[in-house]
């Protein structure tokens, strides 16, 4: 009996469609991963996908569990992109979400133009416009030529700020030095040129620069 000419090709381009296949799938994964993040690695400012809709991370707030063997949760507060509608969304911390693809431009603050904070492109000067509600908390820590800012463009649009890990502030209000201060006592409240109010150790003084950290709004240090 003859066999069939075209079953051997066949069999290998079987063998290969196969070997193709699963390689193909589990590069897929790979990239598919990458575009998820588990909410322990999801920090401020990203820009996620979630039931359908595009959101910005503004805020986080960690919960440890009560219980031996509980699960640590992570509580965010999202706003919409566009739209700045609030959500607060709780995942435990290997839930994930999608990550959106967005383009992100280095930009210096420049200006306000009404109700709108105005950033400018440092390569090609290009300007972007992001409203008051785009923009949320981020305002507390934006001053006149703030550096090391990224617009996050979706399809040319700015919709995010994201600001740089820390920001020079100064003390415009708070308590008087005590004699003797140190760094180990207990912190004080001072209200920043931006409006904002953090706690500042005992031996700053009013009109002191001091550095503030954009990811925990702390003290970080004199700037």
């Amino acid at each position: 009996m003859c066999a069939d000419p075209g079953s051997s090709s066949h069999e290998k381009m079987r063998a290969r469609y196969s070997t193709l296949t699963e390689q193909e799938l589990d590069s897929g994964f790979r990239r598919n991963d990458e575009q998820k993040m588990k909410a322990s690695d999801i920090k401020r400012g990203n820009v996620v996908e979630y039931n359908n809709k595009v959101w910005q991370i503004r805020d986080i707030e960690r919960s440890s569990p009560t219980a031996r063997g509980g699960n640590v949760t992570f509580r965010f507060t999202m706003y919409s992109v566009p739209g700045a509608q609030k959500f607060d969304l709780s995942l435990r911390a290997d839930d994930e979400l999608k990550e959106t693809e967005v383009t992100r431009r280095a930009v210096t603050y420049s200006y306000m133009d009404g109700d709108n904070f105005v950033f400018m492109d440092v390569e090609d000067y290009t300007q972007y416009l992001l409203g008051r509600d785009s923009v949320g908390d981020a305002a507390g820590y934006i001053t006149d030529g703030l550096e090391g800012c990224y617009v996050q463009l979706i399809e040319g649009q700015a919709v995010a700020l994201q600001l740089p890990p820390t920001v020079t502030l100064e003390v415009v209000d708070t308590a008087p030095e005590l004699k003797g201060a140190t760094a180990t006592k207990r912190p004080k409240p001072a209200k920043l040129n931006t409006g904002i109010e953090i706690q500042v150790p005992e031996y700053i003084t009013v009109g002191e620069k001091i550095l503030v950290s954009t990811v925990t709004r702390e003290f970080s240090g004199r700037a």
